[in-house]
């Protein structure tokens, strides 16, 4: 079985992407066999903090951290972008390349994310909540871990994740529902187990079925089977996967691992392997 679509990259056009590259990331995806990706640039409008520590750790995100740890996203350049996927399209016309955006909280940024959606054509738009909030301003789940119970984290992300899919029209897939356990800590927490917030993921899985989005396998981590079970019980009707590369070297991760999972929790690839997986059964 060939590998599925790549549906979350990221390239030199994300601001967090230092070492990315949308011309070698097609090459690549060329050498895996990959029947189509889609480059999913971030733009996000919430300015939230960072430990100076993680700061230092990750140099790439210096130039947008000022001195009191606040990240502020740059503009995202909607043109430039949209410009060099036509470029590539015409460079790489065996590869199925797909425009798109990860947009970050859009629901608490409407008027500036229809600015960019009303820039040009995106084929695949992701929904993604990266940030908390924490006391008068928003932080990233990591962040809040040592600080808060961990199994408050990810109540409170699955909590926030379903006001954003109830509140927001602007996306077709929701991505990494399961971002705030990166950075769980197995030594301090125990092992994850999705079953001990069943009834948030059940909320949240419930919203995106009946919104018609699609759930995203995100392969950074593997996303527990649990969850795609849930989505199929939830009436889910497709599943996209994504590696969330942010370098050529980390397309399609997994994704051999993830098609199994996708298929056990009863979702099969159709005849056009560009489109979405969807539901059997």
């Amino acid at each position: 079985m060939s590998l599925p679509a790549d549906s979350h990259v990221h390239t030199e056009w994300s601001w967090d992407a230092a070492r990315g590259s949308m011309d070698r990331t097609c090459a690549r995806a060329l050498e895996l066999g990959l029947p189509a990706v889609a480059f999913t640039e971030h733009v996000d409008h919430t300015v939230w903090s960072l430990d100076r520590s993680h700061v230092e750790a990750g140099a790439h995100l210096l130039s947008f951290t000022s001195s009191d740890g606040l990240v502020t996203p740059p503009p995202f350049d909607a043109a430039g972008y949209l410009e060099a996927v036509a470029d590539c399209r015409e460079r790489y016309p065996a590869l199925r390349i797909l425009s798109g955006l990860e947009l970050g909280e859009p629901h608490l940024h409407a008027a500036a994310v229809a600015r960019v959606l009303a820039a040009g054509t995106f084929d695949r738009v992701l929904g993604s909540l990266h940030c908390l909030s924490d006391g008068d301003g928003w932080t990233e789940p990591g962040e809040l871990f040592g600080r808060r119970p961990a199994a408050e984290i990810v109540r409170t992300y699955l909590r926030d994740v379903a006001t954003m899919v109830a509140a927001d029209d602007t996306f077709e897939v929701l991505a990494h529902i399961d971002y705030p356990v990166r950075s769980w800590d197995e030594a301090t927490d125990g092992p994850f187990e999705p079953a001990d917030f069943e009834v948030e993921f059940r909320h949240v899985l419930a919203a995106v079925a009946d919104a018609g989005k699609a759930l995203e396998i995100n392969t950074v981590l593997p996303l527990h089977p649990t969850v795609v079970r849930w989505w199929h019980e939830a009436g889910g009707d497709a599943v996209t996967f994504g590696s969330d590369a942010h370098e050529p070297a980390e397309l399609a991760r997994r994704f051999r691992e993830a098609s199994d999972l996708a298929e056990a929790g009863g979702f099969r690839a159709g005849a056009d392997l560009h489109a979405l997986w969807r539901r059997v059964g």
